[in-house]
């Protein structure tokens, strides 16, 4: 068994929360140790086309690029509900056939947010820009429309911001599911040992931070971005919870339908096999 693994997520408070327990040594590994790199979500996209770490954060979307070289793990993963999910914002409020062929800010191509609108919606021109710099420009009008995802689904309001499109909501009403967005991949050419110690271990750290909130959201806070505690306890409620400690039937079904509709509209390839270690 290796004795690191590296560990990709974002710098974001519900994947701190989610791994406060690994990164504090609150569980026991059994030899196993974790070098915790820390990127934004499509930089992680990038670099597991590239197979560059053992277990990382990966966009749903992504998947379908990597597939052949990670299976999913059935924990960690974060899901848009019926009554929230990533968010389109302009402005003013405006009907959402206005969408289909503007201009919209978006925080990656990879991202699950962006094939979700592009399902939704069908072609628009992407504005790819990082994804805590999206709200500002909408607001400054440096972008007519915006793409949100993290906390300024929560926080847009407070910068003058309207609603377009909540994508959580839209594919609840298309299939009844959850939205798949992120999930974490570990690297297929691992042993099975290692993979399923690694699994178990980031599942004993999702619930660690789930029966320990308070203390796992005093760690999230330094990754909040100046998030008031109770916006953040909120996000994190949002992303973090029984879906991730395990996904689910539903959740894993939601996840092989996505990529199969992201591939019968020739957004994506199509995934020949979708593994879940469980």
């Amino acid at each position: 068994m290796p004795t690191t693994l590296t560990l990709g997520h974002s710098p974001d408070s519900d994947d701190a929360f989610m791994f406060y327990a690994l990164a504090a040594g609150k569980i026991v590994t059994d030899g196993l140790r974790y070098e915790h790199i820390l990127k934004d979500i499509q930089t992680l996209n990038d670099w597991a086309v590239e197979g560059r770490l053992d277990t990382t954060a990966i966009s749903v979307h992504a998947y379908a690029y990597v597939a052949e070289r990670y299976a999913i793990l059935n924990h960690g993963a974060s899901m848009g509900e019926k009554d929230y999910g990533p968010l389109v914002v302009a402005r003013t409020a405006v009907a959402r056939e206005r969408l289909r062929g503007a201009t919209i800010a978006v925080p990656g191509l990879k991202t699950s947010a962006y094939l979700a609108l592009r399902l939704a919606i069908g072609e628009f021109e992407p504005l790819v820009m990082p994804f805590d710099e999206i709200m500002e420009a909408v607001a400054a009008g440096r972008a007519e429309y915006g793409l949100l995802i993290h906390e300024g689904q929560l926080t847009h309001g407070e910068c003058g911001l309207a609603g377009v499109l909540n994508l959580g909501t839209w594919w609840f009403q298309e299939t009844g599911l959850p939205l798949p967005l992120g999930v974490n991949a570990i690297r297929r050419a691992l042993p099975d040992a290692v993979k399923s110690a690694a699994s178990q271990q980031l599942r004993e750290s999702i619930e660690y931070a789930l029966q320990h909130r308070a203390e796992a959201l005093a760690w999230a806070l330094q990754y909040a971005r100046g998030m008031q505690r109770s916006v953040a306890d909120r996000f994190v409620g949002m992303y973090v919870n029984r879906r991730t400690v395990d996904l689910g039937d539903d959740g894993r079904r939601s996840i092989r339908l996505f990529l199969q509709r992201g591939a019968e509209g020739g957004i994506i390839p199509a995934v020949q096999a979708i593994d879940f270690v469980m």
